[in-house]
């Protein structure tokens, strides 16, 4: 019997964990920090992104990663075989195994395709609106392997379009510049998807993030199962997505509150093309400056969706973000009649599950109103959590009953 082939021997750099720091890269953490990699004068002088082999302080091979010395996560592992070879054939394998699994989970081609280290391309964020695929690379490793990438989504997916959304504020930690093009195709104003067999209009070029918030559809579900024949406020409504499926279940009235016209635009328009028009009302508003006319007005709903953007986009700004859901929290809850539902979310990694159900707590309590919580939910399961990342359930929402 012949033996088996021994594993290639590439020529690629090696980078040492230092004595003691190899316990989170051995039980699988797939973020190697700075502080724990030997950075001799040799690590120092690799370009930002390069592929490498992660050895710990005895030797032991941990496995390939991507590298940038300048970065605070230092290593992002993408394999634990190091010799892996990283090409286009290995992009298009994480793609393909996505792809099977979101096509599992979904029956139409609108979906997160790639939620970065959780399906094991991090720093990637692959969005798909049918045959128009919307790409972010925030790590500089994904910057650097774009090309190859571009070339494993072609093989896999053939889309029509594919956009670069590389203007994330995230880029700017891996040193990497913004920009926005397309690598393939055209794109000619605004997409149409469906979600919750609703159709909404989204503007990937010009919208927030990629154009949508994938994330919240089961939550967005799980309002509007509450909503027949209720009245319905969306604050931070964006293109409508709260408030469109809401009103689809039945609601008899919504109300949509953001402060870009750009995505109300969008909102209103979708509306007419579901034959909602009739039972929806879309204000341009701050959201504190309109619940706070609203609460001096007695204005009150049987549903109310705070979906906020992150007000706690660092650690050092923990302590304002808090409070601000907090008072989010209460005002929200004192334009809900009683008996009447509250859906909060927050989207702040930094901002943990437990401060942030206690912030809403609190908020309520001030009011001197009680609640009880129905569900603490987190994203749609196309935004997978990689079970070593408790980062990556960003994401925190609870829907309350209060009386």
């Amino acid at each position: 019997m012949n033996s088996p082939s021994p594993a290639p021997v590439l020529d690629r750099p090696t980078i040492t964990l230092r004595k003691g720091s190899q316990r989170r890269a051995l039980a699988g953490h797939p973020w190697i920090y700075s502080n724990e990699i030997e950075m001799t004068p040799a690590a120092k002088a690799l370009p930002p992104g390069q592929v490498v082999r992660v050895n710990a302080e005895d030797g032991r091979p941990i496995g390939t990663a991507l590298f940038n010395p300048h970065s605070l996560i230092a290593g992002r592992l993408l394999d634990a075989d190091p010799h892996r070879v990283i090409d286009a054939l290995f992009l298009a394998q994480r793609l393909e195994r996505a792809l099977a699994l979101r096509e599992r989970l979904y029956d139409k081609p609108f979906y997160r395709l790639i939620h970065a280290e959780a399906d094991g391309l991090p720093g990637v964020v692959l969005d798909r609106f049918g045959d128009t695929l919307v790409l972010q690379t925030n790590s500089a490793g994904m910057e650097r392997l774009l090309d190859a990438l571009a070339d494993a989504i072609d093989r896999v997916l053939k889309p029509q379009a594919l956009l670069l959304r590389n203007d994330s504020p995230a880029r700017k930690l891996e040193g990497l510049e913004p920009y926005v093009r397309m690598v393939s195709g055209a794109l000619e104003g605004p997409l149409s998807l469906e979600e919750n067999g609703v159709r909404f209009l989204a503007d990937p070029r010009e919208g927030q993030k990629t154009g949508w918030f994938f994330d919240q559809r089961e939550n967005r579900a799980r309002v509007a199962a509450l909503a027949k024949g209720l009245r319905v406020l969306d604050v931070y409504s964006y293109c409508g997505g709260f408030a469109l499926t809401a009103a689809a279940a039945g609601a008899s009235e919504v109300t949509a509150v953001d402060r870009s016209e750009a995505a109300l635009a969008l909102a209103e328009q979708a509306a007419a093309l579901n034959g909602l028009a009739e039972r929806c009302r879309f204000r341009r508003a701050d959201a504190f400056t309109e619940l706070e006319a609203m609460v001096k007005s007695r204005q009150n709903f049987d549903i109310v969706v705070a979906d906020p953007p992150a007000f706690v986009k660092s650690k050092k700004d923990l302590g304002q973000g808090a409070r601000a859901y907090r008072k989010l929290a209460r005002l929200s809850a004192e334009c809900v009649r009683p008996g009447g539902f509250l859906f909060i979310a927050s989207c702040s990694h930094n901002m943990e599950a437990g401060l942030f159900a206690e912030e809403v707590r609190r908020g309520i309590h001030d009011l001197a109103r009680e609640a009880r919580i129905l569900a603490s939910t987190g994203a749609a399961p196309d935004h997978p959590v990689h079970p070593a990342l408790p980062e990556s359930a960003y994401l925190k929402g609870l829907l309350l009953q209060i009386d």
